[in-house]
C-alpha cells in the first residue's frame, strides 16, 4: 500500500514579510521605485489634491504610479485585475506598501491624468538622455494599430447609421403588429416577455443612433472625404490591419536607434498615416524644449526614417522647409531595388479581375519603329507619340475597331467583352521635367542611393522591436479607454514603461 507524507489543512503558519526586502536590488521593481522616488518630479500630480484642511486622506500618487507601471509591465491593464494583484501578489503588496487601492481609484488615476503623464513621459526621456541611452543620430517613426474600447458594429457614416436606425424601427413595428394580432390567441408568457425585452433593447438602440446623428457632425478624414464615425467613441477609427478590421487608434512612436528609446509618442484616431510626420516632429521638439541648448537642435542633426505610409507631397515639402534630413520610402521603393529584382510578385488580390487577361508584355511593341501588334497579330495604329497623363509621358497605340469587334481573343484582351471601344496600350516613356525636379523625385533619388538604402535599412530594426516588445513580450494588445485624449495618455503610459525597462536593462546601475 502506498505511503504519503502527512498533511493537515487545519494547521497555521505565520510568515513574516518585510515589504522593503521584497524589492530586491537589480529587479525591475527596484528600478521603478528608485525612479519614482528619486528622479521624477511629481508636483503636477500633487497639485491635483486639495484636501489639506479637510476631507479623506488620498492615496499617494507615487504609490499609484508604481502599481500601475508594474501592472502594465505584466501586461495587465484592467483596473479590477490590478486591484486583485494588490491584494494577492506579494510584490504588488510590497511596492504599494499594502495600501490596496480599489479599482475605481486606479481607473480614475489612469484616465484622469493624460496631460500629467505626458510630462512624466518627457522626464523619463530626459533621464534616458542623461544616461546616454539616446544617440540622437537617427529617429524612426512608425505606428501600431490597436483596438480600443468601442465596437466596430456601431460604426458608419451618418447615411449608413440613419439607414440602420430605420431598419431597427421597422423591426420594432413588425414585432408590435404581431403582438396585436396575437392578443386574442394564447401566447406563452416566456416568449412574450422575451419579445418585450427585445423591443425595449431595439428602441434604446434607435434612440442612441438618433441622439448621435442629432449631436455629432459628419466626420471627415485628412483629405476632407466623409469617413465613418462611431457611436461609442467617435474619435476612434475603423481601420484595416493584418489581423482584420478593427475599431481603434494608431499609436505612433518616434524611436531612437541606439537603444530603441521612444523620444515621443502620440495616439491618433485614424488608420491612414498621411500627415502624421508633422505632429510627431513637433512632439519631439516639445520633448527637448526644456533640454540644454545643444540638445534643442536634435532634429537639425539627426536623420529621420519612415515607411511608405507617411509618404506624400505635403509631408516631403514640410520636411524640406524644416531642413530635416529625412528618408521616407514610397510604394515603388522595393520594386526599384536591384536586390529584389528576382523577388516573386505578390498574387493579384482583385479576384474579380480575369487572371488570364493580356498585359502589356503580351503586345509586340517597337518604340524605335513606333509600331505595335496585338496578341492576335493585328497591327495597332499610333494614337499619340508623347501623351501626357499626370506627370508621365506615354506613347499610345490603339487597335482598329473592326479588328477588335471580330477578334476571338477579345474576352482576354478587353476589360469587358461587351465594350464598344477597342483596346488601347500606353507605354510609359518618361517623367515630365516638372516632376523630375519635384520633391517626390528628389526623395526617390535620395533614398535610392547607396547611402539612402543603408540608412533606411536601419528603420526596421529600430522601431518594429518597440511594438513587438509591447504586444508580444509584455502582452498589451488593446486600449482600454475611450476618446483620443485618454487613449493618448494610455499610449504614453505604455511607451513610458518601455523606456523605464530600457533604463532598467542598460542604465539601472546608476540607482
Amino acid at each position: 500500500m502506498a505511503r504519503y507524507k502527512d498533511y493537515d489543512y487545519g494547521q497555521m503558519k505565520m510568515i513574516p514579510v518585510s515589504f522593503e526586502r521584497q524589492i530586491l536590488p537589480g529587479s525591475f521593481e527596484y528600478s521603478l521605485a528608485w525612479l519614482v522616488d528619486h528622479e521624477l518630479d511629481l508636483a503636477e500630480l500633487d497639485a491635483r489634491y486639495c484636501n489639506d484642511d479637510g476631507g479623506r486622506p488620498a492615496y499617494d500618487p507615487r504609490v499609484l504610479l508604481k502599481i500601475v507601471l508594474l501592472a502594465y509591465s505584466k501586461g495587465v491593464t484592467s483596473s479590477r485585475r490590478i486591484e486583485r494583484l494588490c491584494r494577492e501578489n506579494i510584490v504588488f503588496m510590497a511596492l504599494g506598501a499594502d495600501l490596496q487601492p480599489d479599482h475605481s481609484t486606479i481607473a480614475d488615476f489612469i484616465s484622469r491624468s493624460p496631460e500629467t503623464i505626458g510630462g512624466l513621459f518627457t522626464q523619463i526621456v530626459m533621464t534616458c538622455d542623461q544616461l546616454g541611452l539616446i544617440g540622437k543620430e537617427m529617429f524612426a517613426i512608425d505606428g501600431c494599430k490597436l483596438p480600443s474600447n468601442a465596437s466596430k458594429q456601431w460604426s458608419g457614416t451618418h447615411e449608413e447609421l440613419d439607414k440602420k436606425r430605420r431598419k431597427i424601427d421597422r423591426a420594432v413595428r413588425r414585432m408590435l403588429q404581431r403582438h396585436r394580432e396575437e392578443d386574442t390567441a394564447a401566447t406563452e408568457p416566456d416568449i412574450h416577455a422575451r419579445e418585450q425585452a427585445q423591443i425595449k433593447k431595439l428602441r434604446a438602440a434607435s434612440r442612441k443612433i438618433k441622439t448621435f446623428l442629432d449631436t455629432e457632425p459628419e466626420r471627415r478624414g485628412v483629405s476632407g472625404a466623409v469617413v465613418k464615425g462611431n457611436l461609442t467613441d467617435n474619435e476612434s477609427a475603423k481601420m484595416k490591419t493584418s489581423h482584420g478590421v478593427i475599431q481603434g487608434y494608431t499609436g505612433v512612436a518616434a524611436v531612437d536607434d541606439r537603444h530603441q528609446v521612444v523620444v515621443y509618442a502620440e495616439a491618433f484616431g485614424q488608420g491612414q498615416e498621411h500627415g502624421l510626420i508633422q505632429p510627431m516632429l513637433e512632439g519631439i521638439r516639445s520633448t527637448y524644449a526644456s533640454a540644454p541648448a545643444n540638445s534643442r537642435k536634435t532634429l537639425k542633426r539627426a536623420k529621420l526614417t519612415a515607411d511608405a505610409g507617411y509618404h506624400n507631397r505635403e509631408t516631403l515639402e514640410y520636411l524640406e522647409r524644416e531642413r530635416v534630413d529625412a528618408y521616407i520610402a514610397d510604394t515603388g521603393f522595393r520594386a526599384r531595388d536591384p536586390r529584389f529584382k528576382d523577388h516573386k510578385a505578390a498574387p493579384e488580390r482583385n479576384k474579380r479581375q480575369d487572371q488570364h487577361r493580356f498585359t502589356q508584355e503580351d503586345f509586340h511593341i517597337d518604340l524605335n519603329q513606333q509600331t505595335c501588334r496585338c496578341p492576335a497579330g493585328k497591327a495597332m495604329w499610333l494614337k499619340a507619340q508623347r501623351a501626357r497623363i499626370g506627370h508621365h509621358l506615354f506613347m499610345q497605340f490603339q487597335a482598329y475597331e473592326h479588328d477588335c469587334a471580330n477578334c476571338r481573343l477579345r474576352v482576354r484582351c478587353l476589360r469587358d467583352e461587351h465594350q464598344s471601344t477597342p483596346r488601347q496600350v500606353n507605354v510609359m516613356l518618361d517623367i515630365t521635367p516638372a516632376r523630375k525636379d519635384g520633391v517626390i523625385e528628389r526623395m526617390k533619388r535620395k533614398i535610392d542611393s547607396a547611402r539612402g538604402r543603408h540608412i533606411y535599412s536601419q528603420r526596421l530594426g529600430t522601431v518594429e522591436p518597440v511594438f513587438g516588445h509591447l504586444t508580444d513580450a509584455i502582452g498589451i494588445r488593446r486600449f482600454s479607454l475611450r476618446t483620443k485624449r485618454k487613449v493618448d495618455g494610455q499610449w504614453k503610459w505604455m511607451m513610458m514603461l518601455h523606456n523605464i525597462l530600457k533604463i532598467h536593462r542598460y542604465g539601472w546601475q546608476w540607482a
